[in-house]
């Protein structure tokens, strides 16, 4: 049993092997990308830990059984979407260079969703980077970003949005807030009143759960 983990976990650090929670097809609910159908790869593992994370299931990469990239990959072939979204948990934790070459021999667009708290690897088409307090994003995030999404839970994390855009190096990425969704209907007036007065912002909201699209 030690060899068998020992070898899982030199497999992990390759990118060979990824604890996947779920995979699944749906429609892109936030950002800029929203109405986008796209093949959803979760994987498990998180070290951010927001206390309003509506897949906090995702945080222990132990309770997600480990898959081998290759198999990950055939699974996304066989679907009839080319866009592949890859988010967390934390996907960032582990080597992600096997997967998206994979992908992108496969013909499919990589789309990444992250924190940025942890190095970048892989090859991507779009990077939505969602910085938190608690964990801030690395400088190369904000150099790559094609959208930043910062999420608002109360009026203060408007400040944290401005610090975070001050950090963005390019002029194409796209800047959003988005209404922490437990506190939606009293945190969306503050943001769209915050947007109205600084028009670099624009605002984000979770489609897939007005809609009831997992």
């Amino acid at each position: 049993m030690e060899k068998t983990n020992a070898d899982n976990y030199e497999q992990m650090q390759q990118g060979l092997m990824l604890p996947v929670m779920e995979e699944f097809c749906t429609v892109q609910g936030e950002g800029h990308n929203t109405g986008k159908a796209a093949w959803f790869i979760r994987i498990g593992g998180c070290d951010v830990g927001c206390s309003w994370c509506d897949v906090k299931e995702s945080w222990n990469a132990e309770l997600h059984p480990l898959s081998f990239t290759k198999d990950i990959i055939e699974h996304a072939v066989q679907q009839a979407v080319r866009s592949v979204v890859i988010t967390g948990g934390e996907p960032m934790l582990y080597n992600l260079n096997p997967l998206c070459e994979g992908l992108k021999f496969s013909g499919f667009e990589t789309f990444l969703e992250t924190s940025g708290s942890a190095p970048l690897s892989g090859i991507w088409d779009w990077v939505c980077l969602s910085p938190k307090k608690n964990a801030p994003a690395l400088e190369k995030y904000y150099n790559i970003a094609n959208e930043l999404k910062v999420i608002i839970a109360d009026k203060s994390d408007l400040e944290w949005a401005e610090i975070c855009a001050e950090q963005v190096r390019n002029s194409y990425c796209i800047l959003y807030l988005q209404p922490e969704w437990s506190r939606f209907r009293e945190i969306s007036p503050v943001i769209i009143d915050y947007v109205k007065n600084s028009p670099k912002w624009n605002v984000s909201v979770q489609a897939h759960k007005f809609l009831r699209i997992p």
